[in-house]
């Protein structure tokens, strides 16, 4: 009989503030939406960063004078700076760049993109050899860039670290994320001023009911259930429509206009699993945002 008594109370509350009701949804929705957005771009800026780990490299370019005369690396210091790196614990391979690969690479680089600068590069402007070097353990990445950019007895005259250009690419999803975030932040506050609306609005309603109750005997938290229960299947049901929409946006624009990233391994997919890994957290944070919101305004507001 309480139990009926509590849920027919709740469906009531729907039934006399289904406007507020609606809104409350509508904006837990969204809000819930945003920050599950901003997850999802947490989950592939991880997966992207080992992508781009995996591929980086590091290049140490030798001066003039190793790269003229000793152009195939055949004699010191060019044979013992390669010995060195190879040796190094973490490296996973070691490639030499002689002056012509170096120009080469270069013309060809540049005829794809910009044809115009290509044709003003000769072989003077690319006149260095240089060694690249691969990590098979990303996280001694530093010690190897550490110990051999400065090793001028060895020949070298400069290094060129390329996890600078992944840290922009991750720069733009980091900013991607922020935005999700802060725009989610923003309606989570009109989410919050809703539901103490919406409670404050549903107990006022029924303050009569809730009076009478009180006054035979029942329990503050008894007559107080249903306004919890209330909010907490409002957001409930906004959380649910959240998560639908993080699979539209998953079909309708990260399958869409990611579509050609994914096919050349820039960019990691954004899986079903992915989304439903996300999914609980969402149901969770919104149903916790409305218990500890109505709780609070019940206490305040509701004091008899």
């Amino acid at each position: 009989m309480r139990a009926q008594f509590i849920f027919s109370e709740v469906f009531n509350g729907f039934r006399r503030n289904l406007t507020m009701t609606v809104a409350m949804i509508i904006t837990t929705a969204i809000t819930l939406g945003m920050f599950g957005g901003g997850l999802l771009v947490i989950q592939m800026a991880d997966k992207s960063q080992k992508i781009f780990l995996d591929r980086v490299e590091m290049q140490f370019f030798l001066n003039g004078d190793v790269s003229k005369a000793d152009a195939n690396c055949r004699n010191t210091p060019c044979t013992t700076l390669r010995a060195e790196l190879e040796k190094q614990p973490g490296v996973g391979s070691v490639t030499y760049v002689s002056p012509e690969e170096g120009f080469q690479q270069a013309k060809e680089m540049f005829e794809e993109t910009s044809p115009e600068i290509a044709d003003q590069i000769t072989q003077d402007t690319f006149s260095q050899a240089s060694f690249k070097v691969r990590m098979s353990d990303p996280d001694r990445f530093d010690d190897v860039y550490n110990a051999f950019s400065g090793r001028q007895d060895l020949g070298v005259e400069g290094a060129l670290d390329q996890r600078e250009l992944v840290k922009r690419i991750f720069g733009v999803l980091d900013g991607v994320r922020n935005a999700a975030f802060s725009v989610a932040a923003i309606l989570a506050v009109a989410a919050i001023l809703l539901i103490v609306n919406t409670v404050q609005i549903a107990a006022f309603t029924r303050r009569t009911e809730v009076s009478i109750m009180r006054l035979v005997g029942a329990t503050r938290w008894y007559t107080q259930l249903p306004f919890l229960i209330e909010a907490m299947l409002a957001a409930f049901i906004g959380s649910v429509l959240a998560i639908g929409g993080l699979f539209l946006a998953k079909i309708f624009f990260f399958d869409r206009a990611l579509a050609g990233l994914y096919g050349v391994n820039i960019v990691p997919r954004v899986t079903i699993g992915d989304v439903l890994f996300v999914s609980p957290w969402l149901v969770i944070g919104g149903i916790v945002l409305a218990a500890v919101t109505g709780y609070v305004t019940l206490r305040v507001y509701v004091r008899e």
